[in-house]
């Protein structure tokens, strides 16, 4: 099987407890399948890794940030996934905002979002150490605590 290769932004959203928001996401091609993640997704040809996560936090969340505001990603990591029938390799760059606390406006989502992303909810790192649920990255519990 092909494997896509692809960049990616994605947005550590924490709130004033030091929660994290997570999206609960599912796989079009694997009916039953779910698991968290943190807002975000591949980027637009010609985007920096901010303004992709800018513009993925818009679209999934509804908060609107200029991407300086997002300053330098706090964290790279590389993930291979299969979704939808593909396999895809992301490289992908982490950033970090503040809000006292948000409520998620999914209005700017697109086709496929909408279809395939199912809930949101803030999570703790000992929420998610404590889970069953698949969620992604699996280092998240350490992120969150290192930026506390």
């Amino acid at each position: 099987m092909t494997v896509v290769e692809r960049r990616a932004a994605r947005v550590l959203l924490v709130d004033s407890a030091g929660r994290a928001l997570l999206l609960k996401g599912t796989d079009p091609a694997r009916s039953g399948t779910s698991w968290w993640f943190t807002p975000g997704g591949g980027l637009e040809v010609g985007e920096t890794p901010a303004q992709g996560a800018a513009r993925e936090l818009f679209e999934e969340v509804g908060l609107q940030v200029d991407p300086v505001e997002l300053g330098e990603s706090f964290w790279r990591h590389v993930t291979e996934f299969s979704y939808d029938g593909r396999r895809y390799r992301q490289d992908q760059d982490f950033f970090v905002l503040r809000v006292p606390e948000w409520q998620v406006d999914t209005a700017g989502m697109d086709a496929e979002e909408t279809a395939t992303i199912t809930a949101h909810r803030w999570w703790s790192a000992d929420e998610i150490e404590a889970s069953s649920e698949s969620i992604f990255p699996v280092e998240l519990p350490g992120l969150l605590r290192r930026i506390s």
